[in-house]
């Protein structure tokens, strides 16, 4: 029997590991553009084909489990990989690889941004703004194929759409989701489970009910503690939208224009001009929380918010992750759960048209030949699959010709 390594051998082999687990995260962090279902492709070829961490059903299983939650879907599936690679701190290794490099350019462009002066920069701004009207659209159609695929939940979509378009409040975008959920319980057609492939993972039973008590526990007092001191209201904020986010990256948009620019912390044109620099950049679309926490009118701000606001939004959907994880087989197990998810996704399309409609068409689309050219963006993504980066830099390049030009 080969002896035991000694207590150092072990400490530098784990941090070895862990090393190499930021390594290969941060990586893709630098060069996973197209967006969460791209993210998903990327690691299934560098974690199940090249590395062979783990087979393709358990990453089937990650990827569904990452998807019935709320939250990031990419950004906790790998967080996931790298839990089960080499524990807590694995997971916090490929959080953190995966996350910064868009997460640091995002809080530079806050201070780009910021300064930008004269009809150049207002003409790029207005490119930026046009660049959200497309990829919003693309995001809509897309969802709608996938979560609305019969009768019942485009009808729920639709329900949604309505009522915001009527009531545009956070509260009624809750109250949408929450509508949508319990009319998939109670009406929709079971969702059957379908095989499963047990996972087996470094978190137990009573830690992960121990973590989903501490999730909801912050969606419950940090609302009570932002109303005491100011200064937890950008944690507040962006935590709520964390956790309430089902159906993917481009869904925080409609929670994030709540809780910003409602209030009056960010102006709609910088909120939009943020989102389109975010659509260039690889990695997670939720890093876009450091541009907003960096240009926030809330305190703190600056590098400081930026990074309040990066990890408040990004917590609750790895404390769900963590949680769930040793109850997923389970959970899997209930087609009525499945059901009630299916509801709230089809609720979601609705919220994101919504958003879509205001406040991003009626901000962006100021006469015909800004229509014109988010029309031609959104065609270029959708029938001619020009690539999102350089879709971005000719709308951009576009809106700044036509102030330079005086058109």
């Amino acid at each position: 029997m080969d002896k035991p390594f000694p207590k150092k051998a072990h400490r530098s082999a784990a941090f070895a590991d862990l090393g190499s687990i930021f390594a290969v995260f941060l990586r893709l962090g630098l060069t996973s553009f197209g967006g969460p279902v791209a993210h998903l492709g990327y690691f299934r070829k560098e974690f199940v084909e090249k590395r062979r961490w783990l087979t393709d059903a358990a990453y089937a299983e990650l990827v569904a489990l990452s998807q019935f939650l709320p939250g990031p879907a990419s950004s906790q599936t790998g967080f996931a990989l790298g839990l089960m690679r080499g524990g807590y701190l694995g997971g916090l290794a490929a959080w953190l690889g995966f996350t910064l490099p868009s997460a640091v350019i995002m809080a530079g462009a806050a201070y780009g941004l910021a300064y930008a002066d004269g009809p150049e920069a207002t003409g790029l701004i207005a490119g930026l703004k046009l660049v959200a009207v497309a990829v919003v659209a693309q995001a809509v159609l897309g969802m709608w194929r996938s979560l609305c695929p019969d009768v019942p939940r485009g009808t729920i979509a639709v329900l949604a759409l309505a009522v915001l378009l009527s009531v545009s409040t956070a509260m009624a975008q809750l109250g949408v989701i929450a509508a949508g959920a319990a009319i998939g319980f109670l009406l929709l057609r079971e969702q059957g489970g379908g095989e499963t492939t047990p996972l087996a993972g470094p978190v137990s039973a009573r830690a992960g009910a121990l973590l989903l008590m501490i999730f909801f526990a912050l969606l419950l007092l940090l609302p009570v503690g932002a109303a005491l001191w100011a200064g937890l209201e950008l944690a507040d904020a962006f935590y709520r939208a964390g956790a309430l986010v089902f159906g993917g990256g481009h869904v925080v948009l409609p929670l994030l224009q709540e809780a910003t620019v409602a209030p009056g912390w960010i102006r709609a044109d910088d909120f939009l001009a943020g989102y389109g620099v975010a659509q260039a950049l690889p990695g997670p679309l939720f890093t876009f929380a450091a541009y907003l926490g960096a240009v926030s009118g809330a305190e703190p701000n600056g590098i400081a918010g930026a990074s309040v606001a990066l990890i408040a939004i990004f917590l609750p959907g790895l404390l769900l992750v963590m949680g769930a994880l040793p109850f997923w087989d389970r959970l899997r197990a209930q087609p009525k759960i499945r059901s009630a998810i299916a509801g709230a996704n089809a609720a979601v399309v609705g919220v994101l048209a919504a958003a879509l409609y205001n406040p991003i068409f009626l901000t962006a689309v100021t006469d015909g030949m800004s229509l014109a050219i988010a029309v031609l963006a959104f065609a270029a993504l959708v029938l001619w699959r020009v690539p999102v980066l350089l879709v971005v830099a000719l709308t951009a390049g576009t809106g700044l010709a036509r102030a330079i030009i005086g058109i």
